[in-house]
């Protein structure tokens, strides 16, 4: 088991790739805090799992109080933090940038950037404390190859990029190791905002741009997540690694 005795916390667990996340970390030993705006989809993910090793909670990761009451719970149920994952995200429709609206965009900038800072300003102190420990970020490829009518969740992927270099130079000599993955789109909640209307004329179109030929699985994002976050990768950090099928090459 590659994350025995290891504390994860995991932000949209409750569904998507952090579902995905979250059960692979469970098979592997971890001990895992599930977090989701929905309780009822974490607490049907953690009914999943089973056992004593999994809690489910709910937060929305844009805001302080909620942030720092996650952090608080793990810290209360197991004593440490070793590893988190911020893949709570959320998206505006397919749409050009000018429709968008300032509360879209706000919500947006919310979810996908502020909470990494958040997450972090309570995170961080804990991992210190503990001697080192892994944050993963899940970015897209979004943030290196936009794609048109996401102006704005594009720009805010390309934020959690830049995010994850610098926080990794910044805390490594705290040996906490700060990655990412990049997922291109795949069979999530968001995929219909992703292409304005889920058609099968629009998902032909998706998967045409993917050279591997096909949309991307939680499972996907689940491997390349244990890989970051095990000491599989000891040596990495600063990473921010497409699991695409091709698409930016």
């Amino acid at each position: 088991m590659k994350l025995k005795n290891k504390v994860a916390l995991v932000t949209g667990a409750g569904s998507g790739f952090g579902k995905g996340i979250a059960i692979n970390f469970a098979d592997e030993g971890a001990k895992v805090l599930l977090v989701d705006i929905n309780l009822q989809a974490a607490e049907m993910v953690a009914k999943e799992i089973g056992g004593e090793n999994v809690i489910a909670i709910t937060g929305d990761v844009s805001k302080n109080f909620d942030v720092e009451s996650m952090i608080n719970s793990s810290l209360k149920k197991w004593g440490k933090l070793d590893i988190l994952v911020n893949n709570a995200g959320t998206t505006h429709r397919n749409k050009p940038m000018t429709e968008v609206t300032e509360k879209e965009f706000d919500e947006i900038f919310g979810v996908n950037v502020k909470s990494i800072f958040l997450t972090a300003k309570y995170a961080v102190p804990l991992m210190k404390e503990n001697g080192g420990g892994v944050i993963l970020n899940v970015a897209s490829t979004a943030g290196i190859r936009p794609r048109p009518g996401l102006v704005w969740y594009n720009t805010s992927k390309g934020a959690v990029i830049t995010a994850t270099k610098s926080m990794a130079i910044e805390l490594a000599p705290y040996r906490i190791r700060v990655n990412a993955i990049n997922p291109v789109a795949g069979e999530t909640g968001m995929l219909h905002l992703f292409m304005g209307e889920d058609t099968p004329e629009k998902r032909s179109e998706f998967v045409s741009s993917i050279p591997w030929g096909r949309l991307s699985l939680p499972k996907d994002m689940a491997n390349a997540a244990l890989f970051f976050c095990s000491d599989d990768s000891e040596m990495v950090t600063g990473v921010c690694m497409e699991v695409d099928g091709g698409r930016c090459i």
